[in-house]
């Protein structure tokens, strides 16, 4: 079931000395806007386990931490694109579509004690499920916005700049120093939205200044670093590309790196900054509008090569199951390939993918898979044991993952049965008989959540649970897509989860 122990899991970044420098950047944008300082925040504000990944150490609210020093010269905005919601674009971390995670925001910033300010739905005109997202928001006494299309966007800076362009979106009511602009995902029109506000700050007297938030790409490092092309690898559906940042390097003869989006539109926004404010911009370059001091808090490069390596595949996997699944188009699966061969990565390097695959061969050697279908599983505890989990008629490959993983962790012996057989056996036949359902074994919200009732009266399985915690930010890979039970257990334990673009059954309904 396991393989001998590895190296424990390194850290190779400092949140305090990022946090420190971070806020000390934005404060020094304040004092140059004494006024007030729209902040853009680019990638998520909360639970960015994208940056955790590729910076081991790096805490995944680490910027909400930095947002409590400052929030009482704060105001929050979220923007939400009106067609993300009509197409229930989803954040995959969480497995909810943008505009739950903009309700769920919500919550979670009450819960930092911080409030939002307003909500804005950009790009509306009346969509349906826009319209019944801001009905819910607003009859939960939270003030929505809604901008439609700026007209003369892109090149009519004139029309742009004017009471036809953003003066026809309604002005956001702030009363603070600091405008936070953030949202769900990408796309949202955040840029837009700062945009807007600064011309109405501006027809009022007000002067109002802009600045973006960034963590990636980290613009102080080589172009070839690979926390940077874990950046591309993570947008291959936004076609984002790292690039070096040539107005940058005219302007000071430096060289830093940006990405294609921002550097291609600096001279539109640089033009548009200069005709609402009147003056000269001080931004010379996409990175001078960036604050950015995440390479401040890299204590150790070589643990981060190795983890942005690691998230280069992971992403690949992503986008061949979204391929697969018809989420992704054949330019991004190739533009995926493209950059696993930029660094010379194999999946084989990730290292639960053969054990898993092995696991696979096994449960077909024993011809105790299910449905005719043989799946594998396998997971790198963090002290780099690998256990190993396979399908059978009683439970999917997941469920028997966790349940190995929990004993060797609580010392108990592999033959060792946590939940009682004639309990099983009543589930799979209420499943089958009584739900009318084609599957009869037990996936891995099912198995937890019989685990639990175990619990009552088996003192091993109160152990095991006991255990769950531990597989935190393990490593995991299925040999197939997960079903939905499946999927929302390891999402529940918070494991980092890739698998083969591979379906458990052959069925074309991806259902338990």
């Amino acid at each position: 079931m396991s393989s001998k122990p590895e190296n424990s899991p390194k850290i190779g970044f400092d949140n305090e000395a990022y946090i420190k420098e971070q806020t000390a950047s934005i404060l020094e944008r304040v004092d140059h806007y004494n006024e007030k300082l729209y902040l853009e925040f680019g990638g998520k504000i909360m639970f960015d386990y994208h940056a955790s990944r590729v910076l081991p150490g790096f805490d995944p609210n680490v910027k909400m931490r930095l947002l409590q020093e400052l929030k009482d010269k704060t105001d929050i905005i979220i923007c939400v694109h009106a067609g993300d919601i009509e197409r229930k674009k989803m954040r995959a971390d969480f497995g909810i579509s943008y505009d739950s995670d903009a309700l769920k925001t919500i919550d979670d910033f009450k819960e930092w004690g911080i409030e939002i300010t307003a909500v804005v739905i950009t790009r509306y005109h009346n969509q349906p499920q826009a319209t019944s997202f801001k009905n819910k928001l607003e009859r939960n006494g939270i003030k929505v916005y809604t901008h439609g299309f700026t007209k003369g966007y892109p090149m009519d800076v004139d029309q742009i700049v004017s009471d036809q362009g953003y003066g026809a979106n309604p002005y956001i009511e702030t009363t603070k120093p600091i405008v936070v602009v953030t949202a769900p995902g990408p796309g949202s029109g955040k840029l837009a939205t700062c945009l807007n506000n600064l011309y109405h700050e501006n027809k009022r007297g007000v002067k109002a200044g802009y600045a973006k938030f960034e963590t990636f790409p980290i613009w102080n490092l080589p172009l070839s670093h690979k926390v940077n092309i874990a950046y591309e690898a993570a947008t291959v559906d936004l076609k984002d590309i790292v690039q070096i940042d040539h107005h940058h390097l005219e302007a000071y003869n430096t060289s830093t790196v940006n990405y294609n989006r921002d550097i291609e539109a600096f001279p539109l926004v640089k033009r548009i900054l200069e005709k609402i404010t009147g003056e000269e911009s001080m931004y010379k370059s996409p990175t001078d509008m960036g604050v950015n001091r995440a390479s401040a808090g890299i204590i150790d490069d070589d643990v981060i090569a190795e983890a942005s390596h690691q998230e280069i595949i992971r992403r690949y996997f992503r986008c061949a199951v979204e391929y697969v699944m018809g989420l992704e188009d054949k330019d991004g699966l190739d533009r995926s390939i493209l950059i696993m061969e930029k660094v010379n990565a194999s999946v084989e390097d990730r290292k639960v993918v053969f054990p898993s695959r092995q696991a696979a061969k096994d449960a077909r050697e024993n011809g105790k898979g299910s449905g005719g279908m043989y799946c594998g599983a396998a997971i790198e505890l963090r002290d780099g044991t690998i256990i190993k989990g396979k399908n059978s008629p009683l439970m999917h490959a997941a469920s028997s993952l966790i349940l190995n993983a929990t004993k060797h962790l609580a010392g108990l012996p592999d033959n060792m049965h946590l939940l009682p057989a004639n309990m099983v056996e009543q589930v799979g036949f209420m499943k089958k008989e009584i739900l009318t359902g084609k599957m009869t074994s037990l996936d891995l919200e099912e198995t937890l959540i019989m685990l639990g009732i175990s619990a009552i009266s088996n003192p091993a399985a109160q152990v095991a649970i006991e255990k769950l915690s531990d597989l935190r930010n393990c490593e995991v890979h299925l040999t197939h897509i997960p079903t939905p039970g499946d999927e929302a257990g390891l999402r529940k334990l918070h494991v980092n989860l890739t698998c083969d673009p591979e379906f458990s059954s052959k069925s074309l309904f991806l259902g338990d």
